[in-house]
């Protein structure tokens, strides 16, 4: 599933797993740029070469498996040069994923021909380096690079200034934004997000990685005051015994109960 959510932007959607991610497809007059490849459930490079025959580079927000299960069918996969990042290059195992795949994370039927009972994140090859402040000239249409550690160690978002987006991939999205597991660091993602939310001209669209394609960007202001009160501990929670949920108009932020403020 996939819809034009700006001039030469595509946003493709996995709409019946419960994760929800959406990938992102931007073409520019010489080649195109995917932002993240997804679940790797369905066959993105089909939907992909509808949209586009110009030449494509992945580049994922993060090296998570739910946003690079598509990347071993790309022949051309950028990405930071992190300890992290290439240790998930080597993809995941069957008994890693297989609850993305059980009933219970569906709500229809798997596409047809696809074994659930096999299901895993094929390894992927880096092709490529980028770094904060890289910039991807697809022709026509410049990428900025943004380093902003703290969902994961790798996560980066996209800045396309001339055109008003910002590609934030799992720093914000509109729901629980999770900031606990391996390689999550809050104070680290309290400096991204004022790294994010301090970008003058602000972005005229929020585009991220789950739930809803395009969010509004006074999100981001509303994050940054978030995360500060959380940090100052004047933001109100609820615990249990594995996370601390702090929830806001529109989005809530998960840290692990052991070590939250």
């Amino acid at each position: 599933m996939h819809t034009r959510v700006d001039p030469d932007v595509y946003a493709i959607y996995e709409p019946r797993q419960w994760q929800e991610v959406i990938s992102y497809l931007i073409v520019g007059r010489e080649r195109a740029l995917l932002f993240d490849t997804g679940m790797g459930i369905a066959e993105l490079g089909a939907v992909v070469s509808a949209l586009t025959d110009r030449p494509v580079v992945v580049l994922n927000s993060h090296s998570h498996h739910d946003h690079v299960g598509g990347n071993h069918a790309f022949t051309r996969v950028l990405a930071l040069d992190l300890p992290y990042t290439r240790d998930h290059a080597r993809g995941s195992q069957h008994g890693e994923v297989a609850g993305e795949v059980a009933p219970s994370a569906l709500c229809s039927a798997l596409p047809a021909g696809f074994d659930s009972a096999t299901y895993r994140i094929r390894p992927w090859r880096v092709t490529g380096l980028v770094y904060d402040g890289s910039r991807i000239d697809l022709g026509g249409r410049s990428l900025e690079v943004l380093r902003v550690p703290g969902h994961a160690p790798d996560a980066i978002a996209l800045r396309d200034e001339a055109n008003g987006l910002l590609f934030t991939g799992d720093t914000f999205y509109e729901g629980p934004i999770y900031v606990f597991g391996s390689g999550a660091d809050f104070g680290a993602y309290a400096r991204s997000v004022e790294r994010l939310a301090a970008h003058a001209p602000p972005p005229r669209k929020l585009l991220t990685a789950h739930n809803v394609a395009v969010s509004d960007p006074h999100f981001l202001a509303a994050l940054r005051d978030a995360v500060r009160a959380i940090v100052s501990g004047a933001a109100a929670a609820t615990r249990d015994s594995a996370l601390v949920t702090y929830a806001f108009d529109g989005f809530s932020i998960q840290l692990p109960a052991r070590g939250a403020p």
